[in-house]
């Protein structure tokens, strides 16, 4: 009899043969894993109500970039500011999303070291929900940031050639891309354990796909040895998705490379960054 209560004791997780508790980790299950990782969002969520100023990377350095490059250099770039607009502001959507994906790892390493992902370890939750509700919570910042450049497009004069559905389908695009760098950087950070070394090491992987993309610049100006990455980097395929849908042009090719490349990209990281995260806590 005892041996039976013993057993049926450690499969439910309540205590262990010796009287103490035993901490159990369900098994990965999709629904349980989104509906965990969803609460754990809405926790970041609220963090970042309570601290607005965690949002001025995602809200000011963008409206920064975009004036700085259609100002100072649009004249310079395509004759005049407002025809270089057209041309740069998907492209700074893009670039935005992608450098703002490198203050996903960044949080994550900061948490790490305060211990609240150990209290998360010993919760009797999907072992994914953590990660998946901090990135869940940094793709609505990022949504944010992606609706406050287009406004500001409107303002400065930016022409969309479609509708709103081609607006929703360029954002789409944009929080794929998003999606599957954050998994890149979350893995980053459960290797290296500084938070300031996370974005250092983050800048130098954003800054050679961002500037050797064609989000600035026509990939027709660059000399052929650049050309060559610049036309295979999936951020240049979703600034050209994105242009196809906000300001007409051809969209079906880049858009199937774009998600092609994000989920590609997802397959491999996001295991990998849940079984770091494991090792890791």
């Amino acid at each position: 009899m005892s041996t039976t209560t013993t057993k049926t004791t450690r499969a439910s997780g309540t205590t262990t043969s010796g009287g103490k508790p035993a901490v159990v980790q369900p098994r990965w299950r999709l629904p349980s894993a989104l509906r965990h990782g969803g609460t754990l969002a809405w926790r970041g969520l609220v963090k970042t109500v309570g601290s607005p100023e965690a949002l001025i990377d995602v809200t000011l350095q963008p409206v920064i970039f975009l004036l700085l490059f259609v100002y100072v250099f649009g004249g310079a770039i395509a004759g005049d500011s407002s025809t270089y607009l057209q041309f740069a502001l998907p492209g700074v959507l893009v670039q935005t999303i992608v450098f703002a994906s490198a203050g996903t790892g960044t949080a994550l390493a900061d948490d790490l070291k305060t211990g609240i992902f150990d209290r998360f370890r010993s919760l009797p939750i999907s072992r994914t929900a953590p990660l998946l509700g901090a990135i869940g919570a940094d793709l609505v910042r990022y949504l944010v940031s992606g609706v406050i450049m287009l406004v500001l497009g409107v303002v400065l004069g930016f022409r969309f050639s479609g509708g709103p559905l081609e607006v929703l389908a360029a954002m789409g695009m944009v929080m794929a891309l998003a999606f599957a760098l954050c998994w890149v950087f979350t893995a980053l950070a459960m290797v290296v354990r500084e938070p300031r070394s996370v974005q250092g090491i983050g800048a130098l992987i954003m800054l050679p796909i961002t500037f050797g993309s064609n989000v600035f610049v026509p990939a027709d100006t660059m000399p052929s040895w650049l050309r060559g990455f610049v036309e295979v980097n999936p951020v240049s395929k979703v600034a050209d998705a994105a242009r196809g849908l906000l300001t007409g042009g051809p969209v079906a090719g880049p858009a199937t490379a774009g998600l092609i490349a994000a989920a590609v990209i997802t397959a491999v990281f996001m295991p990998l960054a849940v079984v770091l995260y494991q090792r890791r806590t």
